[in-house]
């Protein structure tokens, strides 16, 4: 599908998720929430709306409205569940647990996380031809040296120059540089994976002391290990999938749909995974109190 329109500012937490961890502004300023920038933990924050805060700009740069509208189909539908979370019920509408799921799967998808995973594998499939071009088709690379340029290059430095300036001018080189590789795949993993995890039910997580925060890589893959909670595994290693949905309420992907309050260890044990995990921000609702809880993390990450 083809769509000319332009979205350039691309919400990576969705706005009406980031709404939930607000609260009303002075002065008739709106909902805000506190921004934290993990790379500058001394800096002065100042309050924002969610419109403001948990985006990137061309995050797909290729018919974005395209990516948009499919993210809009799940977002559209958000209100009813969280509205059906904070009465107690998520649970009466089987549609509820259907929807924060594949919130999850949004979330999990549409991430820092899977363009570098994106970018990375693009990569590594550019290096294995240029490798096979030099390697294994030295003698039909020169021919077609010979045939582009008349040039016949016998030396491996021009003849690899060459090799890569033909990789570039390739089809799927061409759709990596434009964006249009990343859309395709952005959208088939969005539904392949949300077709995986089809059977999974819903946790939903409530702190009986303390309040939840969220990173700008929300949704995070998890397993218990003898030293702690992991991350960032691929789905079919991981025991469970989380995403904070607001101050009191977390979605944890598993065995089946369940109401559970959770002590605060492991509250701050999530809140940390999140910082971790965090490319760059955390947000939280400005009387959380957990800005020092936050520094302190921002501070061991540098440490790292």
């Amino acid at each position: 599908m083809n769509d000319d329109r332009k979205v350039s500012r691309q919400h990576l937490i969705s706005q009406v998720l980031l709404k939930r961890f607000t609260m009303p502004g002075a002065k008739g300023s709106g909902w805000q929430l506190m921004p934290f920038d993990l790379d500058h933990p001394d800096r002065h924050r100042k309050l924002k709306g969610p419109r403001e805060c948990g985006y990137i700009k061309d995050f797909v740069a290729f018919d974005s409205g395209s990516t948009e509208d499919l993210w809009g189909q799940v977002e559209r539908r958000v209100p009813e569940a969280f509205n059906a979370v904070d009465a107690g019920t998520p649970f009466d509408n089987p549609e509820h647990a259907e929807i924060l799921r594949d919130l999850v799967v949004l979330h999990l998808v549409r991430s820092h996380h899977y363009r570098k995973v994106h970018r990375d594998s693009f990569s590594k499939v550019r290096e294995n031809v240029f490798r096979g071009l030099m390697q294994e088709r030295a003698d039909a690379l020169r021919r077609e040296a010979l045939r582009n340029t008349g040039l016949h290059l016998t030396g491996p430095q021009a003849l690899g120059v060459f090799a890569r300036k033909l990789i570039e001018s390739s089809e799927p080189a061409q759709d990596h540089a434009s964006g249009k590789l990343f859309r395709v795949s952005i959208e088939e993993m969005f539904q392949k994976i949300r077709a995986k995890l089809a059977d999974w039910q819903v946790e939903v997580v409530s702190p009986q002391e303390g309040q939840f925060l969220v990173g700008d890589t929300p949704a995070l893959t998890l397993r218990q290990a003898d030293g702690g909670i992991q991350y960032g595994m691929a789905v079919g290693d991981a025991t469970t999938i989380i995403l904070p949905i607001g101050p009191y309420h977390l979605i944890a992907l598993g065995p089946k749909n369940c109401v559970i309050q959770v002590h605060k260890p492991l509250v701050d044990e999530l809140n940390a995974v999140q910082v971790i995990a965090a490319t760059r921000w955390v947000y939280f609702h400005p009387r959380s109190g957990l800005e020092s809880f936050v520094k302190e993390g921002a501070v061991a990450r540098s440490d790292r």
